[in-house]
């Protein structure tokens, strides 16, 4: 599995799905033009919308990509500490001058449609996010010829990955940006993620699968290092965020290397869920409160969320980044790929010179 898989692609380098708008069809078409797998998110966009893009980026490019769904979640929520959250966002409904989003607007991320969608209408390969799709779900791709990847945080995750039936697990370091996709959100475990070479080595002796490393790669370098500790391939997401194909807004873009941003911090500010983005002034006020409850979170702060962005509030947004994100380099898709590609090389290179790779 692990050739069949990377012969989609000819270099170990994988375009992260960034939901929200980031990665979008032309990102993941000069990804995969340039010999990487370039990714769809399909979270929080309708199934329609998924489908959309997917007939945009066929039409752009010949090469393999994947799309990625978030796994429908269960409802475990505490609604009044929701509602106490809500009354502590009062202020900054009415500094945005907006109302606050509905937190019961949803659950499954309009999984069973989106499902759907792909099952009439295949793609190289489908990942998961938050949770582990069933051995049906995996039997039925596998039927029409789709790679199945599910992202761990954890040895245990990585083993219920493979029962499953996966093909591979993206391994999550705790450096990454955005989301972590736990399988179960457990408040207990905050502060309890596992570092990625450290996560590579346990997945590696745990499972035996294939593993796309990813957590704060920013750098062949660091991409020669995860696949000399075990990995097939690396995961990138920060990397890709700044380039002018990405859909991030210019103010996230700016914000990467942004003096006034000087570290990133896992947070349940804006969706409930640990992510890790910038520390900003929204991160640091409400962080500290906000409860272990997706996506009612995420519902309840998205109009906050976006009419700070189209003011280019970078105080009010999720400024979502991984820990290397001073290191993002503001240059075409394609030529990043071919830089990092470069890089690895001449990694593996001084490694081999000096005895430590045969």
């Amino acid at each position: 599995m692990s050739s069949a898989l990377t012969d989609l692609f000819p270099h170990p380098i994988v375009q992260a799905p960034m939901a929200g708008g980031v990665s979008v069809p032309h990102l993941a078409q000069a990804v995969s033009e340039a010999g990487g797998l370039g990714f769809l998110a399909a979270g929080y966009k309708t199934a329609d919308g998924m489908y959309q893009e997917i007939k945009q980026l066929r039409g752009l490019t010949k090469r393999p990509f994947g799309v990625n769904l978030f796994m429908p979640q269960p409802d475990h929520t505490d609604r009044s500490a929701v509602e106490v959250y809500a009354h502590q966002l009062a202020g900054e409904a009415a500094w945005y001058e907006t109302e606050l989003g509905d937190p019961d607007s949803g659950r499954d991320d309009g999984y069973d449609a989106k499902l759907a969608v792909l099952l009439d209408n295949p793609v190289p390969v489908v990942s998961f996010h938050f949770g582990v799709p069933s051995p049906e779900v995996v039997d039925s791709l596998h039927r029409l010829g789709t790679y199945t990847l599910v992202t761990a945080t954890t040895a245990e995750e990585a083993l219920a990955v493979e029962r499953a039936g996966a093909d591979a697990v993206i391994a999550q370091g705790v450096e990454a940006g955005g989301h972590q996709g736990t399988h179960r959100d457990l408040p207990e475990n905050d502060g309890s993620g596992i570092g990625l070479l450290s996560l590579v080595a346990q997945v590696r002796e745990t499972v035996s699968l294939p593993i796309v490393a990813a957590g704060g790669i920013m750098r062949g370098s660091q991409i020669a290092a995860v696949l000399a500790a075990g990995a097939t391939a690396a995961q990138l997401g920060t990397a890709f965020l700044a380039t002018p194909e990405s859909g991030a807004a210019a103010v996230h873009k700016q914000a990467l290397t942004n003096p006034l941003f000087v570290r990133t911090e896992l947070t349940r500010a804006f969706s409930g869920r640990p992510a890790r983005g910038l520390v900003n002034r929204f991160l640091r006020e409400h962080g500290p409160y906000a409860p272990a409850a997706y996506p009612d979170v995420h519902h309840l702060t998205a109009p906050l969320r976006k009419k700070a962005a189209a003011g280019a509030d970078a105080q009010g947004m999720a400024l979502w980044a991984g820990q290397g994100h001073r290191m993002a380099r503001e240059m075409p898709a394609g030529q990043l790929v071919e830089v990092l590609a470069a890089e690895l090389d001449a990694a593996r290179t001084a490694l081999s010179d000096k005895g430590g790779l045969r």
